[in-house]
């Protein structure tokens, strides 16, 4: 049986999942660099980055966390939250995740 194109590209490419945890995988090390770039009006306390939300009118530090050793962010404020730094990216961006992993791997080198 004849392998279909669908098929055969399937294999050679890699998948949005498989990018998104290679992107991650890099990410999270560089994750406070990172959020340093991103939200540059934020500061480290603990373990978390606290940050002003810039996708509202957030005046104060406190409710926008993103945890720098495992990714997991949240604005508390608020319902929006995340799980790793592609999300975190994507949210800040507006983009879908793997248009996000996309453009992070070029930002941190990783292979498509």
């Amino acid at each position: 049986m004849k392998n279909s194109k669908p098929d055969r590209l399937k294999a050679t490419a890699p998948s949005s999942l498989d990018l998104i945890k290679r992107v991650n995988a890099v990410a999270l090390p560089r994750l406070e660099s990172l959020c340093q770039t991103w939200l540059p009006n934020g500061r480290r306390e603990g373990r978390e980055y606290v940050a002003l939300n810039p996708m509202r009118q957030d005046r104060h530090l406190g409710s926008f966390r993103i945890n720098l050793q495992n990714g997991l962010w949240a604005d508390f404020a608020t319902p929006d939250r995340g799980r790793d730094p592609v999300a975190l990216y994507a949210y800040l961006h507006g983009l879908r995740q793997f248009e996000a992993a996309r453009q992070l791997a070029v930002e941190l080198g990783v292979a498509p």
